[in-house]
């Protein structure tokens, strides 16, 4: 199975320490290395380097390849510009066809946090079995904790088989960003899982799906298939006009039910999209208090807040609860935790105010 490592995101809900040309996935969120380099890490050993490819854009094209210079250019799949998920997995999809065409690949998002490696890869060599024996798409859903907004929800039906420890089920539906009461109502009736975005098929059936479903996203992408590897700037041109849909849109609410299986993750597991979320996720493994801290940090009387120092200044945060606080070299946020998934709209005004270099 080939690994896609998708490292093209803009992540602009983790500021200030994600940034436009250099977002989280490019960071130390947690541990001493970047997310990206640790998701190549898990998969180097079990798949090889020559089974890892990355999908980026042209923007951070120059950092990736800084970041794994050993790594050959033909195993970066560079988008022309940012068109959302399915324009990205298609065009992926549109590369690998030409030469293995029926080869299963995963898509794996690079800026996850992953507790337990062992069971996380056990979950992809069963995707891959039930590819090859099914010809279904597979899809890892994972257990929610808490009502989120902002993460798409896999309804799951009768358990299909356990295999190794690895549970799969059968797909009953996707909702991809429900408001609040309908994320609570899916918490509470244990029938719904968090969408982990582990898309697995293989080249042909993911083309195939967009083919029917986005009929007008296909259509783009077969007219650039005579040009990939001979007129750059002809791709270039014909996939800037790619309608921006996400493949969660553009096919998974759309598919039919009986072609998809979804893997109940069980790995300990965090979607680093937002700075709430992330404290959600990790709060068990804080301080007594639910502070999740990292880097040079003091606090006194604080309760519920995650607080970032990213920078050789001490961070000292005294009788807050329920707040984030990062700091970086050239900017602070302070906010209350739930108000983090309004970062997007303060970087709206700090551009309006002139602020584009710290973006």
């Amino acid at each position: 199975m080939n690994i896609v490592i998708l490292a093209g995101g803009a992540g602009t809900r983790l500021w200030p320490l994600g940034r436009k040309y250099t977002p989280k996935q490019f960071s130390p969120v947690l541990g001493k290395k970047a997310l990206v380099e640790q998701t190549y890490d898990r998969f180097k050993k079990k798949y090889g380097v020559d089974k890892i490819y990355f999908s980026t854009t042209k923007q951070l094209l120059p950092q990736l390849r800084k970041m794994f210079p050993k790594t050959p250019r033909s195993k970066f799949i560079v988008e022309p510009s940012r068109r959302d998920t399915a324009g990205a997995m298609g065009f992926v999809a549109l590369h690998l066809s030409l030469s293995q065409p029926n080869e299963p690949m995963a898509f794996i998002p690079s800026d996850h946090f992953i507790v337990d490696p062992k069971k996380y890869l056990a979950c992809f060599t069963v995707a891959e079995k039930m590819i090859k024996k099914t010809g279904k798409l597979l899809d890892i859903g994972i257990a929610a904790t808490f009502p989120s907004t902002v993460l798409g929800y896999t309804k799951i039906g009768k358990r299909y088989l356990e295999d190794h420890g690895v549970e799969v089920f059968n797909f009953a539906g996707h909702t991809e960003k429900p408001n609040l009461t309908k994320a609570t109502k899916y918490l509470l009736s244990g029938e719904y899982l968090w969408h982990g975005n582990y898309y697995m098929w293989t080249p042909v059936k993911f083309l195939g799906a967009v083919q029917k479903h986005s009929p007008g996203i296909y259509s783009t992408l077969m007219q650039m298939k005579k040009f990939l590897g001979k007129d750059e700037s002809k791709v270039d041109e014909i996939y800037n006009k790619i309608e921006k849909d996400s493949f969660d849109y553009a096919v998974t609410e759309k598919i039919n039910k009986k072609e998809v299986l979804i893997i109940k993750g069980e790995f300990g597991w965090s979607d680093i999209g937002a700075w709430d979320v992330l404290h959600n996720q990790l709060r068990d493994g804080g301080d007594e208090a639910g502070n999740v801290v990292k880097g040079k940090v003091v606090h006194l009387d604080t309760e519920d807040s995650l607080l970032y120092g990213h920078g050789k200044k001490v961070l000292g945060v005294i009788g807050l609860k329920n707040v984030v606080v990062v700091d970086t070299a050239d900017a602070l946020l302070v906010c209350p935790k739930d108000r983090a998934q309004d970062v997007k709209k303060l970087l709206e005004v700090i551009e309006s105010r002139g602020g584009k270099k710290y973006l």
